[in-house]
């Protein structure tokens, strides 16, 4: 019953017999559970990629045939709306597959044991004309992740800055206890409240029609947690502040 999805099935016995039973039942239904939870998330997570793919697939379609049945009878800025119109939807597939790889890198990656800093991270990254970063105290404390990924999960929550308007991002960083505390902040429009219990989950965004993809937190939520580190949306009087949890090296 179990291997047919019947969810009633998983369920303590009602008799275990010995000491040895009584453990191997609860091993199983925390096993079977675990599964269960797994096969949900999956699920959900498929039906959220059908519905991000097929939005611009089908508006891609729509200006398709549109140019083939009517194309003849368009002037030319007619069929250049059209064209330009399936050159962006091609242009957001194609962030989407990326991101979408990108997120399972980062949820199947191992460890490298490689360690930067914080000051190393960031001079990886490359200048943005949209805001400016500000360097504050803790840029030669050690993180027990590789220069790259470091950079990968800083790049997102700059670039999740500068496109909720932010003019400038603050990186500050302080340990203690075997771990660093880095916090990234900035001035932007800040998250309400209604939506800051959301912020992490898979294609949840404010901001669709600007190209945003609702992915980068979640790819920095899987990066963090392989090397055992965690983020957190944190109160700030002004803007967005993320403070992130990573060992020391």
């Amino acid at each position: 019953r179990i291997a047919a999805g019947d969810r009633a099935a998983i369920r303590p016995l009602d008799h275990h017999g010995t000491r040895e039973m009584a453990e191997l039942s609860a091993a199983f239904l925390d096993m079977a559970e675990k599964l269960q939870a797994r096969s949900d998330s999956i699920q959900t997570f498929a039906t959220h990629v059908s519905h991000e793919l097929k939005s611009p697939l089908t508006a891609i379609q729509g200006a398709a045939e549109l140019l083939r049945d009517s194309g003849g009878a368009m002037d030319d800025t007619e069929r250049r709306r059209f064209s330009d119109n399936i050159v962006t939807d091609a242009g957001r597939l194609n962030l989407l597959v990326r991101r979408l790889l990108d997120l399972a890198r980062a949820e199947n990656l191992a460890p490298s044991g490689e360690s930067t800093s914080l000051g190393a991270a960031l001079a990886l990254l490359p200048v943005d004309n949209r805001l400016a970063v500000r360097v504050g105290a803790g840029g030669e404390i050690g993180l027990r992740i590789s220069a790259e990924n470091a950079a990968i999960v800083l790049a997102n929550l700059i670039d999740n800055s500068a496109r909720h308007g932010a003019t400038a991002v603050s990186v500050s960083a302080t340990s203690a206890g075997g771990k660093a505390s880095i916090l990234v902040s900035d001035d932007g429009a800040g998250i309400s409240p209604s939506n800051r219990a959301r912020i992490f989950e898979p294609f949840f965004t404010t901001r669709r029609e600007q190209g945003g993809t609702g992915m980068g937190l979640g790819i920095v939520l899987a990066l963090l947690k392989a090397h055992d580190g965690m983020i957190a949306l944190v109160d700030s009087e002004r803007g967005t502040r993320f403070e992130i949890i990573l060992p020391v090296a």
